[in-house]
């Protein structure tokens, strides 16, 4: 259901919704996937600085003032070691 809103900023009364149901489809497969295989983090091209595997994850911070740069914070893919760089 999607609440929808009048101009005044009261809400619409929402309309009654049916649908048809086919049961005759066969139950689709459905894969669990874990915490931590669910990233949205871009996988980049860097050495770990503890197991020397290639690739991490990568994403930044505003972890000091605002007219320093980012801080940039890596994870990698085999060992999950996490460390950050300052630049």
């Amino acid at each position: 259901m999607v609440l929808q809103f009048n101009s005044d900023g009261s809400m619409k009364t929402p309309k009654s919704v049916s649908e048809k149901v086919d049961n005759t489809n066969k139950a689709k497969k459905v894969e669990v996937v874990s915490e931590k295989q669910s990233t949205t983090n871009p996988v980049v091209e860097i050495d770990c600085v503890s197991c020397k595997h290639g690739k991490s994850y990568f994403w930044t911070m505003q972890t000091r003032s605002g007219d320093e740069s980012e801080t940039k914070f890596y994870k990698c893919l085999k060992c999950n070691h996490t460390w950050r760089v300052y630049k």
